[in-house]
Order: structure tokens, then sequence, then C-alpha cells
């Protein structure tokens, strides 16, 4: 490490949020210590100990930038000198719209590209409790597969239930995409809880032989099975739904699609056999969660299935459902805007652990993390990126876009996200025009337009983000 006159910043976890903090920092004009167990323990999940590993698929998916999310983050990660987008893009394999890399030669260029910087340390070894109080600026970002021992020194700093070590995920719809000729906005029995209007969710009516069909195709429907290392977190309180199929055809009927207490709005006289309730999920409106879904059904599957409720035909996932192993924390509460814990300044979280899902999502937290401990760690004002940015829309879903649920105050209502358009904030009123000389404007249209404009949108204000940063 070359001299400088700042102290490091201690990072803990060489994947990709670690690994692009560090090198958001370094590239600040900071020193960093990055800490990586791997080289002394293992993982149940990784095959190396490079930096950076991918564990799972070896795509970045879309790296459409003009009217795709994920592209989106894309080009804004590669606007801020991303280490993780430059070794993607010179690792690059044939994948169509996707951004696809050789694993092996990823990883490795990370891993020297860390080694090689003089202001960046790399120490192998496992922290296994909080940091200490004189690493007075620090950066956690171990992972869903945070060690048991860290994991647990966590819990007993945040709290019991500001941890969760598995995640029941389930489908969340872009509102827009729900026919609501068919649906209606109504709480059971019109109730009117906490902020509620007795209109708070969406429901979705099924006759008798929609709901049989249905359950059928959830008892046909392809399941992912639990890799080993994961175990079986089945409970009660969150079994899947094709689980609950299988108990007796009529259990859903009694559980999350039971009917009682609802009149559709299109056709009073007539009671649906079963509905199927959509709860907001961000505080934009813009994203709905389908209630008491997870599901381990695979991705294809989830998607045929859901279209066959009435009103989802044309459904577009933000994300789908799952139940897997992720440790992550409850970071509304636990975090402040530039990713601190409020119980500790100066120690930061990013990565998954924090309540993002994907490889470019926990990469684009590791380096906003790194850029705001540095600008903490030489006295600059953090700058945060504006929501209309891809990077501020995942960090405002982090630290406080979901919404608490009113009816289940006890339950966790945080859940891990990808990024997507739902996440943006709606555009300025009267942005969607018909362009001139197209006759028909119809919805899909409508969608696209909306989509590149908000893509637009999310470049130029990173651009003038990056520019004042």
């Amino acid at each position: 490490m070359t001299n400088s006159s700042f102290s490091p910043i201690h990072i803990i976890g060489g994947g990709l949020a670690g690994s692009e903090a560090a090198w958001q920092a370094a590239e600040a004009g900071v020193p960093v210590i990055l800490h990586e167990m791997r080289g002394v323990r293992g993982t149940d999940a990784h095959k190396t100990d490079g930096l950076a590993e991918l564990v799972c698929s070896n795509s970045f998916r879309s790296d459409d930038a003009t009217s795709n999310a994920v592209g989106v983050i894309h080009a804004e990660m590669r606007l801020a000198g991303s280490l993780i987008m430059a070794c993607a893009d010179k690792h690059q394999v044939p994948a169509g719209g996707a951004l696809a890399v050789d694993r092996d030669g990823f990883s490795e260029a990370v891993t020297a590209a860390l080694h090689q910087h003089p202001l960046i340390t790399v120490v192998r070894e496992e922290v296994t409790g909080l940091p200490p109080e004189d690493w007075d600026l620090a950066i956690i970002a171990t992972g869903p597969l945070t060690s048991p021992a860290l994991a647990e020194a966590i819990r007993e700093r945040t709290g019991k239930d500001a941890l969760a070590f598995f995640d029941a995920i389930a489908p969340i719809v872009h509102t827009d995409s729900i026919n609501m000729d068919i649906c209606w906005y109504q709480s059971r029995y019109d109730k009117v809880g906490p902020g509620g209007t007795g209109k708070d969710y969406i429901n979705c009516p099924l006759d008798q032989t929609q709901y049989n069909a249905f359950i059928d195709a959830l008892i046909e429907g392809d399941a992912v099975g639990f890799k080993e290392w994961e175990g079986t977190p089945y409970f009660d309180g969150c079994l899947p739904i094709e689980v609950m199929a299988e108990r007796g055809r009529e259990t859903l009927r009694h559980g999350p699609m039971k009917p009682m207490g609802l009149t559709n709005a299109h056709n009073p006289t007539v009671k649906a056999y079963a509905v199927v309730q959509l709860r907001q999920d961000n505080a934009l409106g813009t994203l709905y969660n389908m209630v008491g879904f997870q599901t381990k059904l695979k991705y294809g599957a989830q998607a045929e299935i859901f279209r066959m409720i009435p009103g989802l035909e044309n459904a577009e996932f933000a994300r789908l459902g799952g139940l897997h192993r992720n440790t992550y924390i409850h970071s509304p509460t636990l975090l402040d805007q530039s990713l601190q814990l409020k119980a500790r300044p100066g120690l930061r979280f990013a990565g998954q652990i924090t309540g993002c899902e994907g490889y470019v999502e926990s990469a684009s937290i590791g380096l906003l993390a790194g850029r705001f401990a540095a600008a903490q760690r030489k006295g600059e004002t953090i700058s945060v990126p504006p929501a209309t940015t891809a990077l501020g829309a995942l960090l405002n879903h982090i630290t406080g876009g979901h919404i608490v649920s009113d009816e289940e105050p006890g339950k966790r209502s945080f859940q891990p996200m990808n990024i997507n358009f739902g996440l943006f904030p709606e555009l300025e009123p009267g942005s969607i025009v018909k362009p001139e000389g197209v006759k028909r404007f119809r919805g899909k249209d409508k969608t696209i337009m909306k989509r590149q404009l908000i893509a637009a949108r999310a470049l130029e204000h990173c651009k003038t983000w990056l520019g004042a940063a």
C-alpha cells in the first residue's frame, strides 16, 4: 500500500459488492483493507478463492440501456467507473442482448485489479464479529452466505427480528399490466386500516372451473429443489402455494385465495369462488405483490401459471417468487440513506445483505457504499444519487421505499428486489405523447415509450449527479 494521509476503510467480503466498494474507495484516494475469508475458510457455494466469483449464472442480464432497467444500471455503473462492469465487458461472451461473461476470466481480472491497486490490501481471514471500534469506517458486504459467526454478531446488534436467513418471496407485478376491467380495488370487508382507504388491495376473481384448473397447474408445475446446504425452511406460516395445493384442493381457497368479505365491483351479484389479492408493494404504487404466493416453482412455470389468473393474463412481473437461503437485514429500519447502520455510525452494509437481488444490483450497492465511505473519510458531503436514476431507485428501495403492512404489522414486509422500472418515480404528466403519424398508440407501445423515457431521464440525471458528486 502506498502512503496516504487517510486511515483505511475496512471492507469485509470480497464478492461483487465488496470488490466494487474497495475499488470505488481506492479510486477516490482512500486506502482500503479488504478482508476475504475464502482461502482460509470456504463456503458451500463457492468453488475458488477468487474475488468476485460468480456462484450461479454467468449472466449480468440485459445490456439494453434504452428500455431495460438492468441495462440502465449497467450504463450508470460504467459512468461511475465500475470495476465490475469493466471486467465484465473485457470478458464478455456471446449472449444476444445480454451481458454474459467468462466467469473464470472475469474473477481473475477483478482479483488482479484489486491486488495491483496501490491503495488496496487484500487480507485472507475470517472476520467472526462486528468490526472493532478502531475500524471507524467499515463496510460489511458478506452476501447471502454470510458466515454463521458474523451473522450472529449482526443479529445481536440489530435485533433478533432484523435478520432473515430464509427468503420467502411472493411474485411482484407491475401495476399497469393488471387488467382492471376484470380486477377491482377493495380491502376484505372494506376494512379501513391505519393509512388505508378500504380499497387497499387489487382483487382477481376466479370461478370454480378457473380455480380447479389453477390448482391442477400448480400441482403439476415444475418446481425447484432445495440445495443440500439450504436445508428445508418450510414452516406453516410460509408454505409454498404448490405445497398448500398438494395438501388439499380446497386449501388455497380457505387460505390466501379465500373469497370472503369481497364483492366484485364489475359483477356484484356473482360471488367469486376464489380470489387472488395483490397488495401495494412500494410507496410509488407502481408495484403490487401477490399475497401469500411464495413458491418454489421455476420461473417459466410461474409466469405461465400465474397468467391463468383472471386479470393477470398480461401480467408483467418485476420479480417472480421463491423460497431460498438468503441472509439479509431489514435495511429500511436499520440503515440511513448512505447505507450506514443507524445504531453505529461509520459501519455500512453493501450487496445482497442489504436486500437487493442480482449480480449488478449487489455490485451497484457496493459502488455506492464505497463512494459514501470515501467521501466520509475525506470530510466531504455525501451525495446520494437521485431516485430517478437506477442507482438511486435501488437505494431508495433498500432504505425506505417499501410499504409496511397495516394488517400484519408483525410480519416482514421488506424483501430483496432486482432493479426494475417499478422502482423509479413516475414520469411527469404529459411526458408520454403519441408520435406524429401513428394512428394506433396501444398499451404496449405506451409501455415501451414510458420505459425509454425513464431510461433516458435516469442516464441524464446520473451524469449530472456524478458531475456534482
